[in-house]
């Protein structure tokens, strides 16, 4: 596309099957570049479409080694490494995991396949496949995400800016001059999703802060609460996502943070009045994002960090 030109909902259901999705990108266009297209589908993917409309995505794609005629031409080139490299014993195996991992998850296997052998295909599969359900959720829609930026690519292919080779990220050009970031969110997010019930967790208070005191970090021994520093404030939404915690930078400082969620409003019976999450991000690990969720029940809690 060499001048803006206005995505319809029909252009966009070819990248993505969501349709408040595909809604959301008409009405956020015409986009100038690929770059800005690319930075409205995150945003919208990851911060306005729903666990519904993540799953109803799923839904458009078929099972990885699937040859059916009515597979879309784009679908087709994904997979083709992986159906060229499946031996018939491999082909049998997937379908055979991917029956498996439907049964257990209840949507098909999302991975971008775009380049990926068969083998590697599969072992993916098996090892997401032990995941717990909502850890699941998460890095399919990560992995939607991924297709959804190759297929932006692909519509935009007549832009001068488009690499002219396909990756699993498409290259983003910053415009430092207008004091834009590459990033679409914050470097730090989070949400909360309520295992008990077995969904998104609304209306819990959270807190990002960072340690500031130089003189010592914090430690096991070290717990004087003086050397935090309040970066943001949120409540989580009907989706159990947060606001925004910090500001949208390119690079995050190094250091010490620590995200807190006020659990005895959402649950006052539990057995913990609030969480509170302390982690490190290394020098070479600023250009990073992180995700920290919070998978709470009345009588126990995980984490783990997500992209």
């Amino acid at each position: 596309m060499a001048t803006p030109t206005p995505l319809s909902v029909e252009d966009v259901l070819r990248v993505n099957g969501s349709r408040r999705f595909a809604a959301a990108m008409a009405a956020a266009s015409p986009f100038a570049s690929l770059a800005d297209a690319l930075l409205a589908a995150r945003r919208i993917w990851l911060n306005e479409v729903d666990v519904n409309g993540w799953l109803e995505a799923f839904a458009a794609h078929p099972a990885i080694g699937t040859t059916s005629p009515s597979v879309s031409k784009w679908s087709k080139e994904e997979q083709s490494a992986a159906l060229s490299t499946a031996t018939d014993s491999a082909a049998q195996e997937l379908a055979e995991w991917n029956t498996m991992y439907r049964e257990k998850f209840g949507f098909v296997f999302m991975i971008c396949a775009s380049g990926r052998s068969a083998p590697e295909v599969l072992a993916e599969l098996k090892r997401r496949y032990t995941n717990r359900p909502i850890v699941e959720l998460e890095n399919a829609a990560q992995e939607e995400l991924k297709i959804t930026e190759l297929r932006l690519a692909k519509l935009f292919s007549s832009e001068p800016t488009v690499p002219s080779h396909t990756t699993e990220h498409p290259t983003i050009q910053s415009d430092k001059a207008a004091g834009s970031s590459n990033r679409s969110r914050p470097p730090i997010t989070t949400h909360v999703l309520d295992v008990a019930r077995g969904s998104p967790a609304s209306g819990i208070e959270v807190h990002l802060e960072m340690w500031k005191d130089v003189s010592a970090p914090p430690s096991f021994n070290n717990k004087d609460f003086n050397g935090w520093a309040t970066l943001g404030t949120s409540i989580t939404n009907n989706d159990g996502r947060s606001g925004q915690l910090m500001d949208i930078v390119d690079n995050v400082a190094p250091g010490f943070y620590r995200i807190s969620f006020n659990t005895s409003k959402y649950a006052p019976a539990g057995f913990f009045p609030y969480v509170s999450i302390i982690f490190e991000i290394m020098e070479n690990q600023t250009a990073e994002h992180f995700h920290v969720p919070l998978l709470h029940s009345p009588f126990s809690f995980t984490t783990y960090r997500g992209s």
